[in-house]
């Protein structure tokens, strides 16, 4: 038996969740998401609509699997639509830099050309002192992949540790030539 399936969501205060056979809707004061669950995954509300409760309907590998997956993706709905999620980019290296002109981030990284990343609407991107990035939105999986989007474009490289990076992130240094 899972650990993470068998422990239901919790519903907070300002949230309500909706279960229509397979469909769950999530709402908050933040927004509004949905999601479709697999067919082999039974969802319940109990307690008054306090607690979403997951179950598989049998005992298969790969069913017993997608359980906790989809219960996770239900409490990331729910803390998205309470709280919201953010990822932070730092920029390091002479010249690179970022402006966010209107619902586009130009982002000047030391090639010939300004790269300009179109922001999808439910994200929210804000640029502080030309080097910061900060990227929220309610979708876990949309704000993390609009961040992995970013980094692509100059990941940090190991011998000057030039590049974008996630806040706090480390960066393993390698030794460059010797004489």
């Amino acid at each position: 038996m899972s650990r993470i399936g068998k422990n239901p969501v919790i519903v907070p205060d300002g949230v309500t969740v909706e279960v229509k056979g397979q469909d769950v809707k999530v709402k908050g004061k933040l927004g509004e998401l949905t999601l479709t669950v697999h067919e082999a995954v039974s969802v319940k509300l109990e307690e008054g609509g306090k607690q979403v409760v997951l179950a598989p309907l049998s005992e298969e590998r790969k069913l017993r699997m997608l359980w906790p997956t989809f219960r996770n993706h239900i409490k990331n709905m729910v803390v998205g639509v309470s709280e919201g999620y953010t990822k932070n980019l730092d920029i390091q290296g002479v010249g690179y830099r970022a402006n966010l002109q209107g619902s586009t981030l130009v982002l000047q990284l030391g090639y010939s050309h300004d790269i300009q990343y179109a922001v999808p609407s439910d994200i929210k991107v804000a640029v502080d002192k030309q080097t910061k990035i900060s990227i929220s939105g309610i979708d876990k999986q949309k704000v993390g992949q609009v961040a992995a989007e970013i980094i692509s474009y100059r990941p940090p490289e190991p011998y000057k540790g030039k590049g974008i990076r996630y806040e706090g992130q480390q960066i393993l240094r390698k030794e460059g030539k010797k004489k």
